[in-house]
């Protein structure tokens, strides 16, 4: 029940939670910006968290349960990617059972593709996980989870094939960059001139982090097998190199590769690459661009923060599937998007492009399809259905 304050109604604090998480910036880290996120937004309806960083390793796993221990806490909740912890598997494997008795609740982010001892075969993996004995991937996590949360159909899909029996919830990302209001368009206009494109420029937009998997190279590729019939085609990617998953040498080398890509491919006057930029000025590059395409090789799920910005932002966007991929039953062609049915092929890729460019009513559709995909997605609504999982999980 809500309690009444000098205020009037606040929220009842409910369970004191501990929140565990790797050490990532969230500045080049999606699940370090969703974990601060999330947090800031308990922390306003009124739950107290305490923050628990969890580094790799059985030394780390040791002194994150340490802390929980004396932290007085009713829930303990980790924020789940083997990258956040350098896919070291001790977290997994220790964690779970040195917290005590607190209920454990964890958020898988990455799930379906790695294991903490590859050489083991899925055969074996699958009778450990229908007893919820051992899971290939979060050790003795999601095992011994009261509640699995995850973001997306395809993890929901995945944990429930292994476990059955789990308490899963499905609880969807909100978008990550605040839509900045430009009802006259000033906004767009300015942003086009800093960037350099013609007002009258057709301007396809990717955001994100800019690495070998999301595909950009054959959008560029893309871009030049339709240069001749668009003459007015552009590029923008915003989003940096550096992050987690792509250390500042490499993230050097594969933005001189990608340069170079670009040069090769002749559209180097059709390209701009703007680099790491702050949300407000990402949300004034989505709104100079026309359209969107996020081709990234793995296939695009609603886990992305960077497809739900561009949707946000009420553009028409491009996504791929691959051809093992089950269909999304969110991101539906020709409604919520446009999918390409392929990965690193730019022919597919020119191919949605046209699509979108031809049809003014099919973009149109897509992107007011895609806005109201979003519709209830807020990081005030996912901190109360968090606040629910904890009671739950605490009864």
């Amino acid at each position: 029940m809500p309690l009444r304050g000098s205020a009037g109604l606040v929220p009842a604090p409910g369970p004191r939670v501990a929140m565990l998480h790797g050490r990532a910036d969230p500045a080049h880290d999606g699940v370090a910006d969703y974990t601060r996120r999330l947090v800031e937004a308990l922390r306003g309806a009124g739950t107290e968290v305490v923050d628990v960083p969890l580094d790799p390793g059985a030394a780390g796993a040791l002194r994150a349960a340490r802390t929980v221990r004396g932290a007085g806490v009713d829930v303990v909740h980790l924020q789940f990617a083997p990258s956040a912890f350098g896919f070291s598997g001790w977290p997994g494997l220790l964690l779970g059972d040195l917290i005590g008795t607190r209920p454990l609740v964890t958020t898988v982010h990455e799930y379906g593709w790695w294991s903490w001892a590859p050489r083991v075969p899925a055969a074996l993996w699958s009778p450990c996980e229908r007893r919820r004995l051992l899971d290939r991937e979060t050790g003795r996590l999601v095992p011994r989870s009261a509640a699995v949360i995850t973001t997306n159909a395809e993890h929901e899909g995945a944990l429930r094939d292994r476990f059955p029996a789990a308490r899963l919830h499905r609880l969807p990302i909100p978008p990550n960059v605040t839509v900045v209001p430009d009802p006259d368009g000033a906004g767009r206009a300015a942003a086009r001139a800093r960037w350099s494109l013609p007002d009258d420029a057709e301007v396809v937009a990717f955001f994100g982090f800019v690495h070998p998997v999301k595909g950009v190279r054959y959008l560029v590729d893309a871009l030049a097998e339709l240069a001749e019939e668009r003459p007015g085609l552009r590029l923008l990617a915003v989003g940096g190199f550096t992050s987690l998953a792509l250390p500042a040498d490499e993230a050097a080398a594969f933005r001189e590769e990608l340069t170079a890509h670009v040069a090769a491919a002749g559209v180097t006057d059709r390209v701009v690459i703007t680099g790491h930029l702050p949300a407000a000025e990402v949300s004034a590059a989505l709104a100079a661009a026309d359209l969107a395409a996020l081709p990234f090789t793995a296939g695009a799920t609603t886990k992305s923060g960077a497809l739900l910005a561009t949707l946000d932002h009420g553009l028409p966007t491009i996504v791929t599937r691959r051809p093992d991929q089950e269909p999304d039953g969110e991101l539906v062609d020709g409604k919520t998007v446009v999918v390409a049915p392929a990965v690193r092929d730019a022919g597919i890729l020119a191919t949605a492009l046209r699509r979108l460019l031809e049809d003014p009513g099919l973009a149109a559709r897509v992107g007011a399809g895609g806005r109201e995909l979003l519709a209830g997605r807020d990081w005030t609504t996912l901190a109360g259905r968090h606040r629910d999982v904890y009671a739950e999980v605490c009864r």
